[in-house]
């Protein structure tokens, strides 16, 4: 059955069948594969990415939710790599392995989108994925400097 996408701007039409899971639809049939698969149940948050802004586990949205809606990855966040969490990400050498960090970029991206100057509580409750290396620290730091520089007027978002 083909399936109506919009991702990162571009129009798609895939042959698969509505349940299948839109993280493989993303990674196999489009080949965009910053998007990582990793718990496979919704919990780790490497799938992460946006349906029309909103961020979600796209190892568990079938691809027949996306149909009709924008579907953002991280190679669409920001094609030249200049998203303020991106920059911030890079300055503060986030990433240890870095397999999370993209599902955790787009997690952080709409958090900010949201609450442009989150408290510690809202980064907790917006940013639930899980990260290995244990780079928490250095996450929340980049969070902050980039919700700066948004809230400076010095970043899109």
């Amino acid at each position: 059955m083909a399936v109506n996408l919009t991702v990162n701007g571009v129009r798609h039409s895939v042959d698969v069948a509505p349940e299948t899971p839109l993280l493989w639809v993303i990674r196999d049939q489009l080949g965009l594969t910053g998007t990582k698969f990793s718990c496979g149940i919704a919990q780790c948050g490497a799938c992460t990415l946006h349906i029309d802004g909103r961020p979600v586990r796209s190892c568990s949205v079938p691809v027949s939710a996306a149909a009709g809606k924008a579907v953002t990855t991280i190679e669409g966040l920001s094609p030249d790599g200049t998203h303020p969490v991106q920059l911030a990400w890079i300055e503060l050498d986030v990433p240890q392995c870095g397999y999370c960090q993209s599902g955790m970029i787009m997690s952080v991206a709409a958090l900010l989108k949201r609450r442009p100057n989150p408290t510690d509580a809202e980064i907790d409750a917006g940013v639930t994925n899980a990260c290995r290396c244990s780079t928490y620290h250095r996450i929340r730091q980049a969070i902050r400097v980039a919700a700066t520089r948004i809230s400076a007027g010095g970043g899109k978002i």
